[in-house]
């Protein structure tokens, strides 16, 4: 796999998504917000504070997280398969010197800089909103591509391994759906059962909204291990997305 390569992918993704990000952004923007507003200020007039934060405080950095999480795994889901399957690019693309592993890094670069892009556009909404406390929320910035790295990963292994792209409604219902009502957005783990908090361990956007929370807070000690988790998870993830979509393309 060559670097140059990967990022001819990405910046093709790149010329592409500028003649459409208008309607884009819209959409991947609209539905944060209104979560914010509808629980943050309607549940929020009924839930004041947790664990002393006012309640539209405690929810906003994990938006960031949930917005980063969806604009990866929408583009490396459906965009990935969309690509590969009905607009036949991947084809055009791999008759160029670019090979399979090329391809697929550039996928993974493209989905994890939409996820940093989108957090990004959450986080002046929030700062502008007069949501976070401290500037450090800044350094959230290249956790948001790092993690990102990893929602592409699975997205990417998804779209290896489905039967069709109606099989996506069982990774969004089984996996997505589970992990952002249960990683910590809305409301702390603690007072669940054990075992709630135990499985929300090993998902990457329970560590992500505890990163971003935290420095929200102005809070740096405290996060090593979610930041270590993510980078781990991250390198840990990566062949499988390779063998796998190398595997669904041969084929």
């Amino acid at each position: 796999m060559k670097i140059k390569r990967a990022f001819r992918v990405w910046q093709r993704h790149l010329t592409v998504y500028t003649k459409l990000y208008k309607s884009s952004i819209a959409l991947n923007f609209v539905e944060p917000v209104l979560y914010l507003v509808a629980l943050g200020l309607g549940l929020g007039a009924f839930v004041k504070e947790i664990n002393g934060i006012p309640y539209i405080n405690f929810i906003a950095p994990g938006i960031i997280a949930s917005s980063s999480m969806f604009a990866a795994t929408y583009e490396c889901t459906y965009g990935t398969y969309v690509r590969m399957t009905y607009q036949k690019t991947f084809d055009a693309i791999l008759a160029t010197p670019v090979n399979i592993d090329d391809l697929v890094a550039g996928e993974l670069m493209w989905g994890a800089t939409k996820s940093m892009f989108y957090g990004t556009i959450i986080i002046l909404v929030i700062s502008l909103f007069g949501l976070v406390d401290s500037p450090l929320i800044i350094l959230a910035i290249p956790v948001l591509f790092v993690s990102g790295l990893i929602f592409s990963e699975i997205s990417v292994i998804a779209a290896a391994t489905v039967p069709g792209i109606e099989s996506f409604n069982y990774f969004y219902t089984l996996l997505m759906t589970p992990m952002f009502l249960f990683s910590g957005i809305f409301f702390p783990l603690d007072n669940l059962p054990p075992v709630i908090s135990r499985i929300a361990f090993f998902t990457p956007l329970y560590h992500l909204v505890n990163i971003c929370r935290s420095f929200s807070s102005g809070l740096l000690l405290g996060t090593q291990l979610d930041i270590v988790w993510i980078f781990a998870v991250t390198l840990l993830l990566a062949p499988y997305s390779f063998r796998l979509m190398r595997r669904r393309i041969i084929k």
